[in-house]
């Protein structure tokens, strides 16, 4: 009998899955549950990208592009970039076109972390850097933001964590779980730490359209000195609301991209053609579909703080992105003990703060939910149903 544990690579086989899936399937194994868990739009994407989309495909654009992706994309790619954040980047060899924001994540990971590295991770923080890390024989090293820090990194809280061995910060901003943004002031001081310490950075930008109240977002990669040790990963799917069309890329150093092109062509060849065809109309004619989206969630953003406020739950108030991350500590029980006492007695599914922590061990007292849910309606009864569990709570 063959002993398949024994003969697969230990370092995924040891990965834990994603404590954002245990909710999920609960979820759907019950009738009538609310989700606001599920990080994604509820819009459609645009008719007109979809309708280049279907255009593409009337008129055969079924081959495969070139495997940094079709140029007219990355030059559409670099003048977003220099229009919205000042950065100049050449198509030719500092663009790489991928599946989705994730996989160009997972590429710069294993173009940059060799066997021993060290990796500096921003947290809370979306779940996939440290079984990326590890799987590429990385050391993933936790760098917790604290509220009070209004879930900024600080450049105290980088320099502590710098040791001999690190080769890289994955720095989320606007970040997932928390809607924390990091301002250029803010920056100024991490830069300097960095470059004092010679460390690359992973830029995950896929929310950088999505900021409020006046908030914009700034790359860290267009800070001075930056972008030569900067590997900025966006894509499609949050912004332009294409999360199923799987299209994001990566725009960095000329050595940095070239390897992972090189990785990319043999993985994967090639991003889908028709999402990328839908993309360029994306990038030529989307702005206003993205200003349309971001009034829409800043609106939903301001009532459920509000809503939770009124409840007697303190809440961080999101600057980007479009979740809300607020504290149930009064109610006595740790963010998953909360999360299983919602879904089983109210039907409401959100995620628990330690699903977006590496340590197995971490005990959070915040939550996840996001307001991008097709349905107002469902955001009010949701915070209501979350605010009878807490008042009953806080009572005993």
């Amino acid at each position: 009998m063959i002993q398949y544990e024994n003969d697969m690579n230990p370092a995924l086989c040891n990965v834990k899955p994603s404590g954002i899936r245990k909710f999920f399937s609960i979820a759907e194994e019950m009738d009538n549950v609310i989700s606001l868990g599920v990080g994604e739009p509820d819009f459609l994407t645009p008719w007109h990208i979809r309708r280049e989309g279907i255009d593409s495909l009337d008129r055969g654009a079924t081959r495969y592009t070139a495997n940094a992706g079709l140029l007219s994309l990355r030059q559409e790619l670099c003048a977003f970039y220099a229009r919205r954040y000042h950065l100049q980047y050449r198509a030719e060899n500092q663009v790489l076109v991928t599946v989705g924001g994730s996989e160009g994540i997972d590429m710069a990971i294993r173009t940059l972390v060799c066997p021993g590295d060290e990796v500096l991770v921003v947290e809370p923080s979306f779940v996939c850097y440290k079984p990326l890390v590890e799987v590429s024989g990385g050391v993933a090293v936790p760098l917790v933001t604290k509220e009070e820090d209004n879930f900024r990194l600080t450049a105290a809280a980088l320099e502590a964590a710098i040791t001999p061995k690190t080769k890289l910060l994955v720095f989320p901003y606007p970040n997932n779980p928390t809607g924390a943004v990091m301002r250029r002031e803010d920056l100024e001081p991490i830069c300097r730490v960095l470059q004092k310490h010679n460390i690359y950075v992973l830029s995950d930008e896929i929310y950088s359209e999505l900021t409020y109240g006046g908030v914009d977002h700034t790359s860290i990669a267009a800070m001075p000195g930056m972008a030569e040790r900067t590997v900025v990963i966006n894509g499609f799917s949050k912004t332009y609301s294409m999360t199923g069309w799987r299209l994001g890329y990566a725009l960095g150093p000329a050595p940095i991209i070239q390897q992972m092109t090189k990785l990319h062509q043999f993985a994967i060849m090639s991003a889908p053609t028709t999402s990328q065809t839908a993309a360029i109309e994306a990038l030529r004619h989307g702005d206003g579909d993205i200003d349309k989206m971001r009034r829409d969630y800043d609106m939903r953003r301001r009532f459920t703080v509000h809503a939770f406020r009124e409840i007697g739950l303190p809440c961080f108030e999101p600057e980007g992105a479009f979740y809300l991350f607020p504290c149930i500590q009064s109610t006595g029980l740790s963010s998953e003990e909360f999360c299983e006492r919602l879904i089983y007695s109210k039907r409401v599914a959100v995620v628990p703060g330690n699903a977006f922590m590496m340590d197995d061990k971490a005990v959070s007292h915040h939550i996840r939910l996001n307001f991008s849910t097709p349905s107002d309606q469902a955001i009010v009864a949701g915070v209501h149903r979350l605010g009878e569990v807490a008042a009953d709570l806080r009572s005993k």
